[in-house]
């Protein structure tokens, strides 16, 4: 999901059982990754939206949302389950987001794919921790203050849409 207003790019590894069930990004309804976007983008009630309203409002951020992989097998949802990835064409899209400033990364994996696909990249590109339910060693708060810690000089600020 983008368009090429999207200042940041948030990069998944790959969608997990529930995501691809549903046709959804982070469809799980233990994944924190929609109310840590709620939250920092100020948008308290996100993860309570419809999911064409919450891509709306992503898309309203300038915030677009892909995988860093594009295929591969696994059996259920582990990110430490893929075997044989083949990376998304994350050059191209690249230059289909001309206001891009960063990419997010949500995971080591998604970290790891993206810069072996990007090799040196003008833009920063951010490893964030996970938010998958699979990553408990962290608390909401936690990923929500480390998420706000890496993104704040790429998302909204009061009055304005960076």
């Amino acid at each position: 999901m983008f368009d090429a207003q999207a200042r940041l790019l948030v990069l998944g590894s790959f969608p997990g059982a529930a995501s691809l069930q549903a046709a959804q990004y982070y469809a799980h309804p233990r994944n924190a990754f929609w109310p840590v976007m709620g939250a920092l983008l100020d948008e308290p009630d996100l993860i309570a939206r419809p999911y064409a309203e919450r891509l709306q409002t992503l898309r309203r951020h300038r915030v677009a949302l892909w995988d860093a992989v594009a295929a591969c097998r696994r059996e259920g949802s582990l990110d430490t389950a893929i075997e044989a990835a083949e990376p998304s064409d994350l050059r191209d899209l690249v230059t289909r987001l001309p206001c891009l400033r960063a990419i997010a990364c949500n995971g080591a994996l998604a970290h790891r794919q993206t810069l072996l696909a990007l090799g040196d990249s003008a833009l920063p590109v951010l490893r964030l921790p996970s938010t998958s339910p699979a990553h408990a060693g962290l608390s909401l708060a936690a990923k929500t203050d480390a998420w706000r810690a890496a993104l704040q000089l790429y998302l909204p600020c009061e009055g304005r849409v960076a």
